[in-house]
């Protein structure tokens, strides 16, 4: 079962009528918590209240959940509702949203396309792990469709988005909050599991206006994340991608935060790219570290994400502009139709795998 008992991803649901409440998914159906489990945690709107409450209770819930699904199906299979009778919510309350820019490959990529007579990365790129702050307020779930941005093009020109594209990503949850002005701590007390992310982006007007201050209206229209956040515990690691040069003290790693996931993205059921997250160069830990050195706080729900998921090769790319840059061909399509960026009426679904742990997929129609 692709779905099964070491995969037990958590979600928001709600019935016909009925309020959203936090349930897990079991095969094509959905564990209603707070009946199940007879906790009212469960039967608020969001996963919040659930991850405040820690590691400890995040590992004894997770335990309790498979002994009950594998050993006493008596109690449960009243409360295993159908996915073709629900509807899936934004799982959590998003606090802050940090977008992270953590592929070697993406980011040579991105600096050949934007400055192709400089150095592709910049002088602080190996030495930590880039990001900017995102717009919490447009996270959106899987489904909910994207319309098409306006903004400035150039000098004098506005208009609607030109060269619509999309970044495979993956976005980690925070479960436990930290003090303001003390650093998170150990990465696994605080995150409470992944999600899958497209974080659209308005290329043109990106382009105009990231110097000197970085994304703004060209990523802050919409950014889309799966209905299903999967524990941390039920993900294989692996050693990280070696770095040069070493890192400051506070980036080193502790332990084994590689993770070995392989990414699907499909433009009108069309699968288009395969970026494997393996490949990325800076880690999740690290991430966390640098986000909260200089004293920034973590709230329960906060959001970071890796930034584009980029392999070596070009089908491994994550992205369109980098899939059809440099003169490259543009993306064909089964139907004889080809894309560069992306039309009305696109469809773009990102899918993941860890090993046998299923992490859904993130979809999105251009409107």
């Amino acid at each position: 079962m692709s779905w099964g008992l070491d995969n037990l991803p958590y979600g928001v649901f709600s019935r016909s009528g009925e309020a959203p409440r936090v349930g897990v998914r079991y095969g094509d159906r959905v564990l209603d918590l707070a009946a199940a489990l007879h906790d009212e945690v469960f039967a608020a709107p969001s996963l919040n209240p659930f991850m405040a409450r820690g590691r400890q209770a995040w590992h004894d819930t997770r335990a309790l959940i498979q002994n009950k699904l594998a050993d006493d199906r008596a109690i449960t299979e009243s409360h295993l509702v159908p996915l073709e009778q629900v509807r899936l919510h934004l799982p959590f309350e998003v606090g802050d949203y940090v977008d992270f820019y953590c592929s070697l490959d993406h980011a040579s990529n991105i600096g050949r396309i934007f400055r192709p007579d400089a150095e592709p990365l910049l002088p602080n790129w190996r030495h930590l792990p880039v990001g900017y702050h995102g717009r919490s307020g447009t996270v959106v779930v899987s489904g909910t469709p994207v319309r098409r941005p306006s903004g400035q093009l150039g000098a004098g020109v506005f208009g609607p988005c030109r060269k619509l594209d999309i970044e495979a990503e993956l976005g980690f949850v925070i479960g436990v909050p930290s003090e303001l002005g003390s650093p998170a701590g150990p990465f696994e007390e605080h995150v409470f599991g992944v999600t899958l992310v497209n974080d659209w982006s308005a290329r043109d007007i990106q382009a105009w206006e990231y110097v000197p201050l970085g994304p703004f209206l060209g990523k802050s229209f919409a950014t889309s994340v799966s209905p299903w956040v999967t524990p941390l515990e039920a993900l294989p690691r692996l050693p990280g991608r070696a770095q040069d040069p070493e890192p400051l003290d506070y980036l080193r790693r502790q332990g084994d935060w590689g993770l070995d996931i392989a990414v699907e993205v499909a433009l009108n059921g069309e699968v288009v790219s395969r970026p494997p997250y393996s490949s990325m160069y800076w880690t999740p830990d690290q991430m966390l570290a640098h986000l909260t050195v200089n004293g920034a706080s973590l709230r329960t729900g906060d959001l970071f994400a890796s930034g584009t998921i980029s392999g070596p090769l070009r089908e491994e790319r994550g992205s369109l502009i980098e899939l059809t840059w440099n003169g490259e061909d543009p993306v064909k399509l089964a139907n004889g139709e080809t894309r560069t960026f992306l039309e009305d009426g696109d469809t773009v679904t990102i899918r993941a795998r860890a090993g046998e742990v299923t992490l859904g997929e993130v979809s999105g129609t251009i409107r």
